[in-house]
């Protein structure tokens, strides 16, 4: 067994011996995506698992070991690990857990707290627990490289294009699974591509872009456009089929085609919060030169994304600094906390491309999200009357049916708008 190390604050500490010999553990979020990473990661030389457990079980960990003011992704993720300890198969002694932490005001940082406190309680503080962040926490055998940073965005631009080509591909496939499957061949093909070393460059990822489309473009599709809901939300509700109920599932059974803008923009959106950082207080004119740069390296990556879906006649978003201009107006850049401003924008560019109908996943306690979600409804509202969006709680205590309810009642409404438009098209003479 490894020994344990700490460091002089008391902090338990992920050692070089632990990499070698314990298997970390990872809540998850998306699934493509994580899939991705988690293949990187073992490509670095980390044995890592993917959590897949879900049920009631997660939730009354996390209504366990997490005080009931906490915000519901913080309930899901620490209950979700707590469960797969205590259920999962795994030796408690041969296990790290893994969470992001990003510095700043919410989830992504404060959660690493509260998980060292609920493994406290638990009688399981043997359990290291990592920090993926720069710098904010240092363990020995878990380091972020630049050379896994860039694979890590490599992954992210796979992880988002399947995504998205799935999803305008699925509402209208002619043969039920068709979609699924390719979506279950490109994460294995991919996942051998990493292993030969494949994808890992700009010039190569451009090309596996323009494949993975030209094979979704191919999955025999047939019907008329679907009503379009857009999903946006914090981030773990708004991603997570644990955490919202597999909300995208029941948009596609009540015969909606869902929308759900990808990761890529938020991960620019935590880099450029450092550059406006040092834009709006001071500081470090290096530390945004490097964040700058880092953040110029995903936005050319997005836009031979953007590229790959255009050619192939899909539906693409937008790039970061496009979202980032929509915003003005409603929200500047001290606006970050949580989403901060991006999630009002995601809203804006839903509304400016055609997908006004609008879910918008509010977890309970996170305050943030409630400011640029539901706090700016009424207004976008205001500026667009034809935009169709809803809020939706979620949290332990809330039904599904009334979540389902809501939605549908959205749903009605976006249809019948849609009839009406037909019908007057219908109506109105060629010129």
């Amino acid at each position: 067994m490894a020994k344990l190390e700490y460091d002089n604050t008391g902090r338990l500490l992920f050692t070089e011996e632990m990499r070698k010999e314990y298997t970390i553990l990872i809540p998850q979020m998306l699934p493509v995506h994580f899939g991705f990473f988690a293949k990187l990661l073992e490509r670095n030389g980390y044995n890592v698992v993917i959590l897949q457990n879900e049920g009631r079980s997660v939730v009354d960990n996390g209504l366990k070991y997490v005080h009931n003011d906490a915000c519901y992704p913080a309930l899901l993720v620490i209950g979700q690990m707590i469960d797969a300890i205590e259920n999962g198969g795994y030796d408690p002694h041969k296990i790290a857990l893994l969470i992001t932490q990003t510095g700043g005001g919410c989830r992504a940082s404060n959660y690493i707290h509260m998980l060292r406190k609920a493994l406290e309680k638990a009688g399981l503080e043997y359990i290291p627990v990592i920090s993926a962040s720069f710098g904010l926490e240092k363990n020995p055998g878990f380091k972020i490289t630049i050379p896994l940073i860039r694979q890590l965005v490599y992954g992210m631009m796979y992880g988002d294009i399947i995504m998205n080509v799935a999803n305008q591909t699925r509402p209208y496939e002619i043969n039920p699974g068709d979609t699924s499957a390719r979506v279950e061949h490109w994460t294995t093909e991919l996942l051998e591509r990493f292993d030969k070393g494949d994808g890992m460059s700009r010039k190569n990822m451009k090309r596996i872009l323009d494949e993975i489309c030209a094979d979704f473009r191919s999955i025999p599709t047939a019907g008329e456009p679907k009503v379009r809901v857009g999903v946006v939300g914090e981030i773990y509700i708004k991603f997570s089929s644990l955490g919202n109920n597999q909300l995208e599932q029941f948009l596609l059974d009540e015969g909606a085609e869902p929308v759900v803008p990808g990761l890529t923009d938020f991960m620019a959106f935590k880099i450029y919060n450092r550059v406006s950082d040092v834009d709006m207080f001071g500081g470090s004119k290096l530390k945004r030169a490097v964040c700058r740069f880092f953040m110029g390296y995903i936005e050319k990556c997005q836009e031979d994304m953007i590229d790959a879906l255009k050619k192939a006649g899909f539906r693409a978003p937008g790039t970061f600094s496009e979202l980032h201009k929509l915003v003005a107006g409603y929200l500047n850049d001290g606006c970050k906390m949580g989403e901060g401003w991006l999630l009002t924008a995601e809203m804006l560019e839903l509304i400016h491309t055609g997908t006004p109908n609008i879910v918008c996943a509010q977890p309970f306690g996170c305050l943030p999200n409630h400011i640029v979600g539901k706090g700016m409804i009424r207004v976008l509202k205001d500026d667009f009357p034809d935009s169709n969006i809803v809020a939706v709680d979620y949290d332990p205590g809330a039904t599904k049916i009334n979540q389902e309810n809501r939605i549908k009642l959205m749903l009605a409404n976006a249809k019948r708008i849609a009839a009406e438009e037909k019908k007057q098209q219908a109506s109105t003479p060629v010129q």
